[in-house]
């Protein structure tokens, strides 16, 4: 019955639940940061790259951020020469928009610690990845392939640090590893993209 729903939305409403399969290529973009300095994913060409979907007034993503989780990844693996893009495609007036200045002040504030936050305030990324929720976590190899999409981790409601299966880790270190992934595609939770 599920299938049967998911062609449905497929088929009549242009819902996808994936825009780009695991194991292709990455789509590319351009995008201004909080500092106006453009980035396009073909710079980091040759390093992992992090896509982290950000909307701090989501639940979802002011739990990782309050227990400290994501600074602990962002931190740990940027210092492992990972390149980790945080992205906001809320749209001007909804929740998680913020000016340029506003949001390098929340980054300051949590002890983010992103490779940058990339404003998409149109939406044309997110929805080029089939972003859904916040946080929505990509992994892209140095060969520039999605190796990985989905959520973060295999705890929607939360729970105790030491018994969560962390997927982008467990992704980035099997990869890094040249070992196999063994989720290299999840379903996402948090709160709606605000496109």
């Amino acid at each position: 019955m599920k299938k049967i729903l998911i062609l449905a939305m497929t088929l009549f409403s242009g819902f996808t639940l994936f825009a780009v399969e695991t194991g292709s290529a990455a789509p590319e973009f351009t995008l201004v940061d909080t500092n106006g300095e453009a980035h396009s994913l073909s710079d980091f060409a040759g390093s992992y790259v992090v896509l982290e979907w950000l909307n701090h007034g989501c639940p979802f993503v002011v739990r990782h951020y309050k227990s400290g989780n994501m600074q602990g990844l962002q931190k740990q693996y940027t210092d492992e020469d990972v390149v980790w893009l945080s992205i906001v495609s809320s749209a001007p007036g909804k929740q998680g928009y913020y000016s340029p200045a506003e949001a390098n002040e929340i980054t300051k504030d949590l002890g983010a610690a992103p490779t940058a936050v990339l404003l998409d305030e149109t939406g044309k990324v997110g929805r080029a990845y089939s972003a859904k929720t916040t946080p929505h976590m990509f992994v892209i190899n140095p060969e520039g392939v999605l190796i990985y999409q989905g959520a973060i981790d295999d705890s929607p409601r939360g729970g105790d640090p030491a018994e969560v299966s962390n997927y982008v880790s467990a992704a980035l270190d099997a990869s890094m590893a040249g070992d196999e992934i063994a989720n290299d595609t999840t379903r996402p939770y948090g709160c709606s993209v605000k496109y």
